[in-house]
């Protein structure tokens, strides 16, 4: 098992949802689609809107392709660098530099253990 497979049963788990549910395929590829078409930032709040669709009754293939079109036909930014507001505002997580420098894709204790801070 990956640990993509293993972090989505392990929240599966913990919430209380049926794995089946978790179609990463489909979600992967709306939190792509947004990434790429409108910004970086619109991807995981494209994901969690995708999912509260769902949530409310709509088919999860029917929400993604709508959410897929509309990131396809959004125009790009009139200026090259006009960006999103900073995120880093928020008071739910620390600005960018204050944040640790370890890979969070091999967990927290992974820098720790190859002898690092």
């Amino acid at each position: 098992m990956n640990t993509l497979k293993e972090w989505t049963a392990a929240v599966c788990a913990d919430l209380g949802l049926d794995p089946a549910c978790a179609d990463t395929t489909i979600v992967l590829d709306v939190a792509r689609d947004a990434a790429h078409g409108v910004a970086r930032p619109a991807a995981p709040l494209t994901a969690y809107l995708l999912g509260v669709a769902v949530g409310q009754g709509m088919a999860l293939p029917d929400a993604a392709g709508r959410i897929s079109a509309l990131a396809a036909s959004w125009p790009a930014p009139a200026e090259p660098g006009e960006r999103l507001p900073d995120s880093y505002g928020s008071c739910h997580r620390p600005a960018a530099e204050e944040r640790s420098h370890i890979r969070r894709s091999r967990g927290a204790d992974a820098g720790r253990a190859k002898g690092g801070r």
